[in-house]
């Protein structure tokens, strides 16, 4: 008989042109000829089906077409209905007819999670203990059954320290952190949201570790003693560790001196400097109670933090004036370097490296490499003297006395058989008398 109502159950998002093969709708008007001539069409949600015919003589079998197949989306319509319009076309009466088509939509896994935030921000203490909850993250995959269950994870180089619950989303920090924000202050890593089939969706988290006053003040090596030129100041420095203010801002005083009117000190600087009085050292020789000019002084360094930590050191202040330094250059470089060792160290290593570089600049400039013996040459040619010859023993072999009024003649001939003989020897023979003149 006549039936009204038509029923379906179809997964969502179906490819576009689809029948919908499940609805068997038949249509007639038993009439005949032009007032059997009727018109179909659908009436609901536009777009998303179309029918086929348009036009019915009689009878005829009906099709549904998807023609939207992203309007047909589980998440947004659970069930769809619509009315099957079949309408007389050349009859003064228009009599019509219409039938219900109800399609249940069936949910796919076409959605991925996502995250409420593209980033979350979170702020703990430093030095929180493991367990500790930093953020709640949170993603939603709109599926339904399994397909809509997500699980958590993190990774990144900055995830070390910390865990997260794979269902809840809760970041929370591992049993063996050690947060320290002097050595780390912020991190960074990604957080992923993943359903049962591996659709998935990322965010970033950033944690921030806020300093706590966990740190001491601590005064440099050079605290111990320093050396004060009168009208110039000493400057005493400490440092805190902490990483933000105001832990890590430091303010000094004078604890205690004796006596308590010589000496003035800048809270913010640290700088020491004789009060404006003392003028002079015979001023300050007169408040000295041992007549010297050495001082001892204990000061303090103090952080702002709450609660506020403070250390305390023993400076030794030797004073002196400017006429006693332009007495000895030596005594004044000394004098200014006796705060600072490596100052002095570093100037007698320049001396000593421009000494060194003036030595390799001459030797260079002195000696050329010969390139065919690869020998190390002077640069200016050097003449070789001959070794001289032997001297010759000359001896006097005849000795000759011309009583004539020509000058005195000698007659010197070489004795070439002994030629390395000493004539000043005492073994040596006396020469032959002169003949008598005919």
């Amino acid at each position: 008989g006549p039936q009204n109502r038509f029923e379906l159950s179809m997964y969502e998002h179906p490819p576009q042109g689809e029948i919908l093969r499940g609805l068997k709708i038949t249509v007639n008007d038993s009439d005949q000829g032009a007032n059997a001539k009727f018109n179909l069409r659908l009436v609901g949600p536009g777009g998303i089906f179309r029918v086929v015919p348009l036009t019915v003589l009689n009878e005829a079998q009906v099709t549904i077409i998807v023609e939207n197949s992203a309007a047909i989306d589980f998440e947004k319509f659970k069930v769809l209905t619509f009315k099957l319009l079949a309408i007389e076309v050349n009859t003064p009466e228009k009599f019509s007819s219409t039938a219900d088509v109800v399609i249940q939509l069936l949910d796919t896994n076409d959605n991925v999670p996502k995250f409420t935030s593209h980033y979350y921000i979170a702020r703990i203490p430093e030095n929180s203990p493991g367990g500790s909850n930093v953020v709640a993250v949170t993603a939603v995959d709109p599926d339904t059954g399994p397909w809509g269950e997500v699980k958590y994870s993190i990774y990144g180089s900055g995830a070390d320290p910390f865990l997260i619950h794979p269902s809840t989303g809760i970041i929370y920090t591992q049993p063996w952190a050690i947060l320290d924000a002097e050595a780390t202050a912020r991190y960074n890593f990604y957080v992923k949201a993943e359903d049962m089939e591996g659709k998935y969706s990322l965010a970033e988290v950033f944690v921030t570790l806020l300093d706590v006053n966990d740190h001491y003040p601590q005064f440099g090596k050079s605290i111990q003693e320093k050396t004060m030129v009168l009208g110039t100041p000493v400057k005493i420095e400490a440092t805190d560790q902490d990483a933000e203010e105001p832990n890590n801002l430091v303010d000094y005083s004078i604890t205690h001196v004796e006596p308590a009117n010589v000496f003035d000190i800048d809270v913010h600087t640290g700088e020491i400097r004789l009060k404006n009085s003392i003028r002079s050292l015979d001023a300050l020789h007169n408040i000295t109670p041992g007549g010297d000019f050495t001082w001892s002084l204990e000061v303090q360094a103090k952080d702002r933090g709450s609660p506020s930590f403070s250390t305390t050191a023993l400076l030794k202040i030797d004073i002196t004036d400017t006429e006693m330094l332009s007495r000895s250059p030596m005594a004044a470089f000394l004098m200014q370097t006796k705060d600072n060792p490596m100052k002095a160290v570093g100037v007698l290593a320049g001396i000593m490296a421009i000494i060194v570089a003036i030595t390799v600049l001459i030797s260079t400039a002195t000696f050329w490499r010969n390139k065919k013996s690869n020998k190390v040459l002077p640069v200016r040619r050097v003449v070789r003297k001959r070794p001289s010859p032997a001297p010759r023993a000359v001896r006097i072999e005849w000795l000759k006395f011309k009583r004539t009024k020509a000058a005195a003649k000698f007659v010197l001939k070489e004795d070439p058989s002994n030629e390395n003989c000493n004539n000043n020897s005492l073994g040596s023979t006396l020469p032959p008398k002169a003949p008598a003149p005919p």
